[in-house]
């Protein structure tokens, strides 16, 4: 005989969310603030701000995640000295750094899709070393894949002198990213935050036998 299935979907965002987006993107700028080391070879300093940018869609998903992100994004360009080395505004977007901070958006989203597949594969629950395999392919490659070739174009220089001048930012890259997995494992074990938007009810038919 037909039996009912309820299928639970979540639409749209809730005021939970924007306020979750809210404090992340609070988050990303205190980040960005709070450590910016200089190089004489590079013309993007060293800042916390991947680790922000990593933390934001594991943590809150593919929707919330790029939000946050974007957010921290625009209040920047819209003045406030949010960048690397207390910059702000559009002028930033003439900068050899340009590319990394449009980058951003992009590898929070791969990182948020990614993490809610493995997520949702595994029942609910963040596996460490798999939540490290996503936070390099979107916090490092995807972001040096669109930084790097900016970065080459506006100093004129190849696209490999740009890459060589990113070898610096590796390790610390790489540590931000077992950073975000660590901190990732422990939220999702201890308090996992719920999905993005309305849960919506809904009802399908199936087949089954009495």
């Amino acid at each position: 005989m037909p039996t009912t299935r309820t299928n639970i979907r979540h639409r749209g965002l809730t005021a939970r969310d924007l306020a979750l987006i809210a404090v992340f993107a609070g988050l990303i700028a205190a980040l960005s603030v709070t450590v910016a080391i200089p190089l004489p070879f590079s013309p993007v300093p060293i800042t916390l701000q991947t680790l922000g940018i990593m933390l934001a869609p594991s943590l809150l998903g593919w929707k919330r995640g790029p939000l946050a992100v974007a957010a921290f994004i625009v209040l920047g360009l819209a003045g406030l000295p949010l960048f690397a080395g207390g910059m702000g505004g559009v002028g930033v977007l003439a900068r050899p750094s340009a590319g990394f901070i449009v980058s951003w958006v992009f590898a929070a989203l791969v990182i948020g899709l990614l993490t809610d597949l493995m997520v949702r594969g595994s029942r609910g629950r963040y596996r460490f070393w798999a939540g490290l395999g996503i936070n390099v392919v979107g916090g490092i490659l995807v972001i040096y894949a669109i930084g790097v070739p900016w970065m080459a174009v506006v100093m004129g220089d190849g696209v490999l002198a740009a890459a060589y001048s990113m070898v610096a930012f590796l390790p610390g890259d790489l540590v931000k990213a077992v950073v975000t997995a660590l901190i990732a494992s422990a939220v999702y074990r201890a308090y996992p935050i719920p999905p993005a938007g309305r849960p919506v009810v809904e009802a399908g038919t199936g087949r089954g036998e009495s």
